[in-house]
Formats: structure tokens, C-alpha cells, sequence
């Protein structure tokens, strides 16, 4: 069964990503971090022959990179875009990021892949309290996994994982910073 990582990511636009990071910073400064970023990440871990990448887009039409599967997200809020990017790929574990975490290396991704061997789900817990991975190995269907979830909030995770119930198994990997505001920015470019 092939693996699938999907890359969510925005049009970069400036103005239109990471606003609440440019409140902070500047909106220059905030786009300039979102295409270094998402930059970094395609060209780190889509090459990787582990894994079938995708790049799940929302905002219209832009220049992606060649290489990559394109997606759209379609409508609605994170919850209804992932769980539709879990309907609509081929069979095999199916695991999403952020594109806005710079820690992320082939080895988290690896890590998730190998934990869907044994699990139903796998997080990459933040810092904020979200997450920066979601992975699913489909075996059985979590139809509501993001069903009433307070997103952009430091419930999402525990939101979610409260949706899972007894019969499905779910694991954790290592914490990363979702850099989503200033405070955030700033400790990431502290470590």
C-alpha cells in the first residue's frame, strides 16, 4: 500500500496567509516566512520515495511546484477540508501537515507512517495546543474524527482526540512549534 502526505497550503498571497502571524510582524514579513516555509518543506520532504506527495491547495490558482499531485481543499473549515482529503485519496495511510511548521523533517514523517502501522491515528501535538500532523490509517473509518472542533484554539487537539472513541487506537509524536502569531515566530527563530 502506498503512503500518501498531503501538504496543505494556501495561495501565498500577500495579505491572504498567515494574518495573524503579520499582525504581529508585518505582513511582509509574515509572507516572506510563509514561502520560505512552505518552500523548504515541499522541497524537503516531497522527494522522498517513502511516500506519494500532494499539495492540497486553497485560493485559486498559482505556480506549484511540477513535481507534486495537486488537490484542492474545497469549502468549508479545516475539519471539513482534511476529512474530504481523507475520502477522496487512494487506499493507504494518509497523513497531513501544516505548511506553516519549519521543524518538520523526513523523520516525523517517516515516524507517522511507521506508528499507522500499529495505530488508527497518529498527532503531532503544538505547542498551541493544535497539531501539526494528522495522519490516518484508514483501516477502519473515524467518520466525525473532526467533528466540533474549536480550530485555531489550544482545544483542537484535545477536541479531536475526543472524538475518537474505544475502538480506535491513536499515538502521539514529538511537539513542534505552529508558528500562527508573533510570540510563536519568536520562539522558533530562538531554537
Amino acid at each position: 500500500m502506498t503512503n500518501h502526505l498531503v501538504i496543505f497550503a494556501k495561495v501565498p498571497v500577500l495579505g491572504h496567509v498567515k494574518r495573524r502571524l503579520a499582525r504581529d510582524i508585518g505582513q511582509l514579513s509574515a509572507w516572506q516566512f510563509y514561502i520560505r516555509t512552505l518552500r523548504a518543506l515541499v522541497l524537503r520532504l516531497a522527494p522522498d520515495n517513502r511516500w506519494h506527495s500532494y499539495l492540497a491547495v486553497t485560493g485559486g490558482g498559482a505556480r506549484w511546484p511540477r513535481k507534486m499531485s495537486l488537490i484542492d481543499q474545497g469549502r468549508g473549515n479545516l475539519g471539513d477540508r482534511m476529512a474530504r482529503i481523507n475520502r477522496i485519496m487512494p487506499t493507504g495511510p494518509v497523513v497531513i501537515i501544516g505548511s506553516d511548521i519549519p521543524d518538520i523533517q523526513r523523520s516525523h514523517i517517516a515516524r507517522a507512517f511507521k506508528t499507522l502501522g500499529r495505530h488508527d491515528t497518529v498527532f503531532g501535538p503544538a505547542v498551541d495546543g493544535g497539531f501539526w500532523l494528522v495522519g490516518q490509517a484508514r483501516r477502519r473509518s473515524i467518520p466525525h474524527l473532526f467533528s466540533h472542533v474549536r480550530w485555531s484554539t489550544e482545544y483542537a487537539l484535545a477536541d479531536t482526540l475526543s472524538n475518537l472513541d474505544l475502538r480506535h487506537s491513536h499515538a502521539l509524536l514529538e511537539e513542534l512549534i505552529d508558528v500562527d502569531d508573533g510570540p510563536s515566530f519568536d520562539e522558533w527563530r530562538q531554537r
